[in-house]
């Protein structure tokens, strides 16, 4: 028996394929360092995101608002999974600090719609300043190589994401929220 060890295709293609992960493989190493948290960074990222005492709930209301644009009462109870009662409170609270504001619908003067403020935007603002501070330092730990790989990387992904959300709202498995133009604006 001899063995070829001449350079070809066929030797080269074995030689990789002897080398590299499956596909699959590839996948769940990703999504594992993707998804990596350990306790203390999970822990400092909460005591970041509640400085200046902003609950967790004042996050998701401040989220959702963000996203939807104003939102009735009564849908953001529903979304928060409480009574329109214990959203009432709530928005009381995140209004007493400034962060959203209520108006009536144009539409439907009955109807009351919680706005974000000003202040309540720049916590996003504020957030969103952290992460790209820390994002840059440890972005500055890796080779020149090594940023032009990922920056290549996270753009793929940022494509397939776009693609995945539009194939899963043309197949109707994603609701998307469409506010009145006329209730986009302050109340």
């Amino acid at each position: 028996m001899t063995l070829n060890n001449k350079p070809g295709p066929d030797n080269d293609a074995d030689a990789r394929a002897a080398v590299l992960p499956s596909r699959e493989d590839l996948v769940a190493d990703l999504v594992d360092e993707m998804t990596s948290w350990n306790p203390r960074e999970r822990m400092d990222a909460f005591r970041s995101w509640l400085k200046g005492s902003l609950s967790l709930i004042h996050l998701h209301v401040l989220s959702a608002v963000e996203a939807d644009g104003p939102l009735p009462m009564s849908h953001l109870a529903e979304m928060l999974d409480v009574s329109v009662a214990s959203a009432t409170g709530i928005v009381d609270r995140m209004e007493e600090r400034g962060l959203v504001e209520r108006g009536r619908s144009q539409t439907d003067r009955r109807v009351v719609l919680v706005h974000v403020t000003e202040t309540g935007r720049a916590i996003f603002r504020d957030l969103t300043e952290h992460r790209r501070r820390k994002l840059t330092g440890l972005l500055a730990r890796l080779a020149d190589d090594e940023l032009t790989g990922l920056l290549a990387g996270l753009r793929a992904m940022r494509a397939a994401r776009q693609a995945y959300q539009l194939e899963q709202t043309d197949s109707g498995l994603v609701t998307v929220s469409v506010v009145d133009s006329k209730e986009g604006g302050d109340a």
